[in-house]
């Protein structure tokens, strides 16, 4: 399979999103988008598997 590498620019908010989903590791995000950006992160779940 041929992946292709794709380079973006992204604003602060998005990168503050993806950091905040990468450091979540599992759980739930509800993520509010205005103007094709996110705004804020309305709630945060997390689930502990036992």
């Amino acid at each position: 399979m041929n992946k292709k590498q794709v380079q973006m620019l992204i604003n602060e908010k998005e990168k503050r999103l993806l950091e905040l989903v990468r450091s979540t590791g599992y759980g739930e995000l509800k993520v509010v988008i205005q103007d094709a950006l996110p705004i804020r992160v309305e709630e945060l779940k997390k689930s502990i598997k036992l």
